[in-house]
């Protein structure tokens, strides 16, 4: 049975949304670079490479026009290989992995990219909220804002925000530590970009040529007292805040997908195997607890069990359904999100699975772990999981 193994990976470092490294770069600059990188990590000729599919929670403005497309012209592929844009929001760049690894195990395709690429500083807010009079009339909360339902999961299923500021401290505590100790210098590519910066005292906005290489949006010096003193975002009587919630960023990531037998006849070493994919869908009110869903059908489907993953990646969207899909799958806290996660290093929408999975094969080969499983809720009430055994 043909394999489909994930052979490179590379990302940029998160930048702020809009105050950010990021905040004046087309898409297709951000997304070319990691591809670049990432194909030359793999060691692979580029003209082996079929496809690049790139997903994006925004595929509109710097990000529109399949941006896949782009991505791969800017990175100096040849013209032969094609690209696709997939959009299933959060999960878009999880997505794209499981559609590239469905083109090699189903369709025979030798190597193929894959990632994800959001440029929320130059897409939000959209240009147009167009809605369907139907779906305003029967199921008006597949449009409701995602922090509305966050609130509303906390509401519903009795989440503190005591707890929810405790897993924000958690979680900023956990990548302070990781960058540290360098653990995220194997998947960042450093870039060279030129930023909008704006004066406060005067408001004139200049150009400044800078360097991403870090992540650029968590808060080392994040205290408990600290969280506890912001407001939540939508009254008094609610729950998220600035705090206990993933921030807007931008980013890409990329990795190099190819067949098994092919990696192994050009000497390359994966880091580790796609073995499956599954979705779920959930009231769209309380679209954060979808990997509670999909993450059983993933499971059952390969005869495993929860006790069984040794590696988790729980995208944290926001405290409160990060907290509830953990506590109600059962994830042992020690293997879940084990260097933090979005609502400190932030959340490029259709980046973030694609860099969740980067740093599972890698972290996952530090620790010795076999098996990992990236899951995330998803705008419009549903849920994704993929399943990844580590080399």
């Amino acid at each position: 049975m043909t394999q489909a193994v994930i052979v490179s990976t590379a990302r940029t470092g998160l930048a702020k949304a809009h105050r950010g490294s990021l905040n004046k770069t087309h898409g297709a600059e951000i997304g070319g670079h990691v591809i670049k990188a990432a194909v030359d990590r793999a060691g692979i000729a580029p003209d082996l490479l079929e496809d690049c599919v790139i997903g994006c929670g925004f595929p509109e403005g710097a990000t529109g026009r399949n941006i896949a497309r782009q991505c791969a012209i800017r990175a100096g592929l040849p013209v032969s290989v094609g690209g696709m844009t997939v959009n299933r929001f959060c999960a878009s760049g999880l997505q794209a992995i499981a559609t590239a690894a469905h083109a090699i195990t189903s369709e025979g395709a030798t190597a193929i990219i894959a990632g994800g690429v959001e440029s929320i500083s130059l897409t939000q807010p959209p240009p147009v909220d167009a809605k369907d009079d139907w779906i305003m009339a029967h199921k008006p909360e597949i449009y409701m804002p995602m922090i509305e339902t966050a609130d509303i999961v906390a509401q519903r299923y009795g989440i503190s925000r005591a707890a929810q500021d405790a897993y924000a401290l958690r979680s900023q505590t956990r990548i302070a530590a990781a960058q540290d100790a360098g653990l995220f210098a194997d998947e960042i590519v450093a870039m060279e970009t030129v930023m909008a910066q704006k004066n406060r005292e005067t408001g004139e906005i200049s150009d400044v040529e800078t360097v991403l290489d870090k992540d650029e949006c968590n808060r080392p010096g994040t205290t408990l007292d600290g969280l506890e003193k912001l407001d939540p975002v939508r009254g008094p009587d609610q729950y998220v805040t600035a705090g206990n919630a993933s921030q807007l960023s931008d980013g890409a990531a990329a990795l190099v997908l190819m067949d098994a037998d092919t990696a192994a006849h050009e000497g390359i070493e994966p880091l580790g195997a796609f073995k499956g994919f599954a979705v779920a869908g959930c009231e769209p009110d309380e679209m954060g607890i979808g990997p509670v869903f999909a993450v059983p059908r993933l499971l059952k489907r390969h005869g495993l069990t929860v006790e069984d993953i040794d590696l988790w990646e729980l995208n944290e969207a926001f405290a409160s359904q990060a907290l509830y899909c953990r506590d109600t799958l059962g994830i042992p806290d020690e293997r879940c999100n084990v260097n933090g996660g979005s609502i400190s290093i932030g959340h490029p929408f259709g980046m973030t699975g694609a860099r969740m999975t980067g740093h599972l094969l890698l972290e996952g080969r530090r620790r010795g772990a076999k098996l990992g499983v990236v899951t995330m809720c998803i705008g419009g009430g549903m849920g994704a999981a993929g399943l990844f055994e580590i080399f």
